[in-house]
């Protein structure tokens, strides 16, 4: 049995021994990890991550938060253009909306986010789509681009949302946030995602699932987010396991371990 975590930042600072991380996530059955950038910086920073672990593959996006800096960046476009071209790179994002901080104004991360799919478009890799408050312009721009290969990361809304998403062939990830909601809409969806759509991360270092609140996320908890959702799903471990891992496979083109 084993999982994949699609979506984590275990290139950060946080983590002193990512090396301890890596081996504690196959120690639960995590043997492939995807390191998302949120910046350029990070994103080389994920890159060079991947390179020097077997195991690890790696994303390069702009997060919204970050729009502005993108687009007063002359060469950004080029730059990440550059990263997608990566033998180890996999997706592009997280790229999206997020209009509950708006660290970037809400003209801005429109633009940012066009940017980056039309670039994303050319190389022909999926995306990774950060939604927050945000779904109301999201999805025209989505329609404008006719964009079909993509996950929506850390997935928190309800079956409205889940139905547009699966209405364009999205995937949906899933992490720690299924463990503490109280949100009755949000534990519906998770019920209702196809077998084929649903995909599994942490988002660590954050979002750290129950019984574990408190501690650093890693890797090594996609399992316990697993355990919650199959109870919650009524189906084996095993079952969500293997789908979840095809899945990701599938959508990310995984070469083996």
């Amino acid at each position: 049995m084993e999982f994949v975590d699609t979506h984590c930042h275990i290139h950060f600072n946080d983590y002193a021994n990512a090396e301890s991380a890596i081996n504690d996530a196959k120690s639960a059955g995590v043997t492939r990890l995807i390191c998302v950038g949120c910046t350029l910086g990070d994103s080389h920073a994920a890159a060079n991550f991947a390179k020097a672990h077997k195991s690890v593959w790696f994303s390069a996006g702009v997060h919204p938060h970050d729009s502005s800096n993108f687009l007063a960046t002359k060469d950004a476009p080029a730059q990440l253009n550059r990263l997608l071209q990566e033998p180890k790179a996999v997706a592009i994002g997280e790229i999206g909306l997020d209009y509950y901080r708006q660290n970037s104004p809400k003209n801005e991360q429109a633009k940012c986010l066009r940017a980056q799919i039309e670039i994303g478009l050319s190389t022909k890799l999926p995306f990774i789509f950060h939604v927050r408050d945000g779904w109301q312009d999201f999805w025209p721009i989505i329609d404008e681009y006719k964009v079909k290969n993509a996950v929506l990361h850390s997935f928190s809304a309800g079956p409205k949302q889940l139905d547009e998403a699966l209405t364009r062939g999205f995937y949906v990830s899933l992490n720690g946030i299924m463990t503490f909601t109280k949100e009755a809409s949000q534990l519906q969806a998770a019920r209702e995602i196809p077998n084929d759509k649903l995909l599994l991360e942490t988002d660590a270092p954050f979002l750290t699932p129950v019984p574990f609140r408190g501690e650093r996320c890693e890797p090594k908890h996609v399992r316990s987010t697993a355990e919650f959702l199959a109870n919650l799903r009524a189906e084996s471990l095993e079952s969500l396991a293997l789908n979840t891992t095809v899945n990701a496979l599938k959508l990310f083109s995984l070469r083996n371990a």
